[in-house]
């Protein structure tokens, strides 16, 4: 093995070491890829290059591993307390999600979801929506393992009437049968299907559920009547959590590259990440390495997780403390950006493409300072004729700023959103003031009050459907509307 380590902070590494001495050694799985590179001839990586692949690992392999962590949750382990239905079957949820609700990062709360979780591996499944009414947005977005936002159905991509289209897995290779609307390819064998159904208030969730009972999956064989095929093998899926990522990272990543294809886009990293023993069918356990290995690796997912954060601070562009781009899309929107990809999933993973939905996100007021609701009150104001510009609907949503989920408070509001405007109140000038803080402004203005936690907080705009006519904040960044800063109360 080479033993190269000199370009390793040597404090941080006997921490490390002190840290992780008495943990076994037997079966490093890296230094067992030295030593068979070694028989062939090839120079081992080394401990700095050992460093540079795990973080490039990881910056890979964050929006695999937290897709994978959110479908065992989902649809596997049937005693997770986030578990909504099996495999190729839809779930609905009469209600929006709240505090309670941990297994996504920065999860909406502004229109009732349902999902469904697809096994391509069979064959194809049909999903098919109702006619919706125009008033009523929804939209239905097809993600894969690769975090990639492969389609969308719903009032923006393919109108208001009703229809039928085929989702089909990364080998399917054929013709659209009669009545299919529109072929959708996951780049995965497993994939998820987010639909939101837009709600008005909470007298309207009735009509939203008779909108939801309408969504419909089917295998391809029996919208064609024809007898199915063989069923898909059983999977021991590899049990994992979204709370175990930091902790079982790279176990995580290798049961989950097992159904995340080989293309010619991802063969050059998925090779340096199988030169330190990451991959399908391998077994990379943390435990089993070295010390030295230990310190590489925690090194390398430290710096890769510190390149994911920069890209959050500086990738995007700030306006009035808001962060604003475009960070999700499909395959050609990344084309191998894996930095970018990353960042969109620890920013908030299963985000629209610009064109569904934009997010402005902030944690610091119009001067920069850090938002914190244990130390301060703020207030967000938008000018007379200058509220978000949307064909649907938008939003102002409270998360914790620490672990980026939504709080809990005494009145069980996560947002302020558009379709609350008849009730708040608007300023003499005809303004409008959102009041963010931790302790009602006070019964008089509690109509535009959005409850804050009690320390750091993140905040989520949400702009459905944005318009692409002036004023809009589109493209992303660079558009001719910009959303108002928020300002420390005095």
């Amino acid at each position: 093995m080479n033993t190269k380590r000199c370009t390793i902070n040597a404090f941080v590494l006997a921490c490390l070491i002190s840290i992780l001495s008495g943990c076994s050694i037997k079966g490093d799985p890296i230094a067992a890829v030295e030593m068979v590179d070694k028989s062939l001839g090839i120079e081992p990586a080394g401990i700095e290059a050992t460093k540079a692949i795990a973080e490039e690992a990881f910056i890979y392999g964050l929006p695999i591993v937290m897709n994978y962590a959110v479908m065992n949750e989902f649809t596997i382990n049937k005693h997770s307390e986030q578990y909504k239905a099996p495999f190729n079957t839809m779930h609905n949820d009469a209600r929006v999600f709240t505090y309670k609700d941990t297994a996504v990062v920065t999860p909406n709360s502004d229109t009732p979801y349902s999902m469904l979780w697809l096994d391509l591996r069979a064959e194809p499944m049909v999903v098919s929506v109702p006619a919706v009414a125009k008033e009523r947005y929804y939209s239905v977005q097809l993600v894969d393992g690769n975090a990639y936002n492969y389609g969308y159905i719903g009032s923006r991509a393919t109108g208001i009437e009703s229809g039928d289209y085929l989702v089909v897995g990364p080998d399917w290779k054929g013709e659209a049968p009669a009545g299919i609307k529109k072929v959708f390819q996951s780049t995965t064998p497993f994939s998820l299907t987010v639909i939101r159904t837009q709600l008005f208030n909470a007298e309207d969730m009735p009509k939203v559920v008779k909108v939801q009972a309408k969504y419909k999956v089917q295998p391809l064989s029996t919208f064609l009547k024809l007898p199915a095929p063989s069923a898909a093998p059983q999977i021991n899926f590899l049990p994992s959590t979204t709370k175990g990522i930091k902790e079982n990272f790279y176990a995580y990543l290798d049961a989950a590259l097992q159904f995340v294809p080989l293309t010619s886009e991802n063969k050059a990293i998925r090779a340096k990440l199988a030169s330190i023993g990451i991959g399908p069918g391998k077994s990379f356990e943390f435990k089993d390495l070295s010390l030295e290995h230990k310190a590489a690796v925690l090194l390398g997912m430290e710096e890769g997780d510190k390149k994911i954060d920069d890209f959050l601070a500086v990738g995007l562009k700030t306006i009035n403390g808001w962060k604003i781009g475009a960070v999700f899309g499909n395959q050609a929107f990344y084309n191998g950006n894996w930095l970018m990809r990353a960042a969109a999933a620890k920013g908030g993973i299963y985000g629209n493409d610009a064109l569904e939905a934009t997010y402005p996100m902030t944690r610091v007021d119009a001067s920069g300072r850090s938002l914190d609701g244990g130390k301060h009150n703020y207030t967000l104001t938008f000018p007379v004729g200058q509220l978000p510009p949307v064909n649907a609907f938008w939003s102002v949503t409270m998360y914790n700023g620490k672990s980026q989920f939504l709080i809990k408070n005494p009145i069980n509001r996560y947002l302020i959103n558009s379709p609350m405007l008849p009730s708040m109140k608007k300023n003499e000038d005809g303004s409008l003031t959102i009041y963010i803080q931790k302790n009602s402004p006070g019964k008089a203005k509690e109509a535009n009050w959005l409850p804050a936690p009690d320390g750091p907080i993140y905040l989520v705009m949400r702009l459905y459907w944005p318009k692409v006519g002036t004023p809009s904040i589109l493209p992303a960044g660079k558009g001719s509307w910009s959303p108002p800063g928020i300002v420390q109360a005095k």
